[in-house]
Order: C-alpha cells, then structure tokens, then sequence
C-alpha cells in the first residue's frame, strides 16, 4: 500500500499531466479529463467528433507528456489485420543456412496506440484490436506474445453518418470503456486556437510520468473503496437501462437494447478515477454522474422511436438520474 506522501505526489503529478496537454489544447477540459481517466482506469477510450477539432493532436500531445512508447495507426480501407498486429517472415540464419520463420511485431506493440479513424476501415480489420484490448495479449501461429503495460488505445472517429465509414460493431464498441465526444470549441476558444495554430511560436512538451507511475495509479484506483451502497446503486441504474427489467417508461420507450455488465463495471472504476484525480479516496455519488454520459452512450441501443425524435443515450442518462432514486445510507 502506498504511503500518504506517495499518493498525494501521484495526484500532483496527474493535475500537472493535465496542465502540460493544455499547454497545447485550448479548453476541452472534460475530454482531456476523461482521457486521463481512461488511463488511470487502465481501459480504453474512444474519441468521436467532426474531422478538425484536434483529435488526433490530443492523443499525440498525452503521449508526448508521459515516457511512453507511442505508435500511429492510420486506419484505411485498405489496411489489414497483419499491417496491426504483425507477421511472420521467413528468415536465413548466415552461419547454418537454415530457414524459420520470425514474427515481426506490429503497430499495436507500444504502450499508447493512436488509432486514428478507426471507423475508416472495415470490420475485419477492426477486429484485429479486440484481443490486444480485452487480454492485453497478442496471438500468431499459436504464439501469445504479451503487450507492455500500461497499454491504452485511443481510437478517434468521425460521426457515423459521414461518407466511407464503418460503424464499430456493437461488441467492439463495448471494449471501449469510455465513447468521449468531442464538442466544437467555444468562440474565445477558436480565437484562441487560430491564434496559436498560425504563428511560428513552439511550446515544448515536458514528461510529467513514467509507467511505473502509471502502474502505480492504475493500482491505487481499483484500491479506493466504494460502499455497497453505492455498488447497488450501480447495478440499479444498469438494469434499469434494461426495457425487460426496467420500471422506466422512457426506457420502455426508447431503448432496443439496453446495457450489460461491463457498463456497470467501467462506471464504478472510472467514478474511482474520476474521485482521484479529484483529490478524493472516495467515490461520492457525483462522480458516478461525471462519469455515466461516457460509460453508458457507446453500450445503449435506442430504438427508431428515439431516434425519430432525436433522442439520445445522453438524454437518457440524464433521465436515469433523475428516475432511480440515490440509497439513503452513507457512502
């Protein structure tokens, strides 16, 4: 167990990991929190939001902050599963002249991996991802090779209904523990932006953490207690995502399918995080609500009534406080 002074370092750290990427991004604070949060979190996160809105610099600008290795993967039609995990080539040894076969690492082979548009290449390809996600793992020829740790993705994408994507299946979709949207700036923030993007002024970008830091957080995060209260809070408002389960009329309304475990899973680790980087060692029922927009957007299905109204997953959220009451015990 960490001492006081080891953890309240860590926390310092995280706020000046924080301030460090906004030397570069201007505002967005919600979407660099949740992206720290992911990382604390130890899961992975996905970045959606019109082309130009510094997606792809957000990720470059984290990893620039931490002494990491870093990789890019520009996902294209073309793209293969290969061209992601790697492959095996045949290889001479020069003193016995025999032949065998190496396994060439691929891209996904780094401790922070960009991957960018994902939704620009097909399913196959995409499916690539979902071992080196769920197991941290890689499998070739029967061989696992293991990924270092800390291992985070973050996929960026453009909305769904732009020209030449492909929606992210369902289950996928799912791995990710938290859909991070990336809203348009505010005005000063624009002005602010095309001020800085169109001068010949550098800013350097200082490491703030190193993995064993990393590590180190990742672990004292699944350390902070929750109360069972706030546990059956929890598993209340996942099942109540659910029509079959759920006394909700906008649920019963609106929602195809609703969300799994894992949903509830992610919201009680992110609300830790989120309580953390807060300053915090224990999550209060304001954390799970900061949290729940990401968690629960990505792993609820509205059905076409909803969508013919325009509803979203956030409104309903939003909705599903207001609805399942808070537990009157202490947390």
């Amino acid at each position: 167990m960490l001492q006081e002074a080891e953890i309240q370092e860590l926390i310092q750290k995280l706020k000046l990991l924080e301030a460090e990427i906004h030397k570069i991004i201007v505002g967005q604070d919600d979407v660099v929190r949740q992206m720290l949060i992911c990382l604390m979190a130890g899961g992975h996160a996905l970045l959606e939001g019109v082309p130009g809105l510094a997606k792809t610099l957000m990720v470059r600008t984290l990893a620039e902050a931490l002494h990491l290795s870093f990789r890019r993967i520009q996902f294209t039609p073309d793209l293969m599963p290969a061209d992601i995990v790697g492959t095996e080539i045949l290889q001479e040894d020069p003193q016995t002249g025999k032949r065998h076969f190496q396994f060439i690492k691929g891209a996904i082979f780094a401790n922070i991996v960009l991957a960018d548009e994902i939704n620009r290449t097909p399913p196959k390809t995409q499916a690539a991802l979902l071992e080196a996600m769920q197991e941290k793992s890689i499998t070739y020829s029967g061989k696992t090779y293991k990924l270092e740790k800390p291992f985070l993705i973050l996929a960026t994408q453009n909305p769904l209904e732009q020209a030449g994507t492909y929606a992210l299946p369902e289950a996928q979709a799912d791995r990710f523990l938290l859909l991070i949207k990336v809203p348009y700036p505010t005005e000063n923030e624009e002005f602010q932006v095309l001020k800085n993007t169109t001068s010949n002024t550098y800013t350097k970008i200082e490491t703030i953490m190193n993995a064993d830091e990393i590590l180190k957080i990742q672990k004292l995060v699944r350390q902070l207690p929750v109360s069972d209260s706030l546990i059956r809070y929890v598993t209340h408002l996942v099942r109540a995502t659910r029509p079959a389960d759920s006394d909700i009329d906008i649920v019963r309304n609106w929602v195809e399918w609703g969300a799994g475990t894992r949903a509830g899973q992610a919201l009680l680790l992110t609300a830790k995080a989120h309580a953390l980087i807060s300053g915090r060692y224990a999550v209060t029922p304001e954390d799970l609500q900061k949290m729940a927009l990401p968690v629960f957007r990505h792993r609820i299905l509205l059905n076409f009534r909803a969508e013919s109204q325009k509803i979203t997953t956030d409104q309903l959220s939003a909705e599903l406080f207001k609805k399942v009451p808070l537990p009157d015990a202490k947390w």
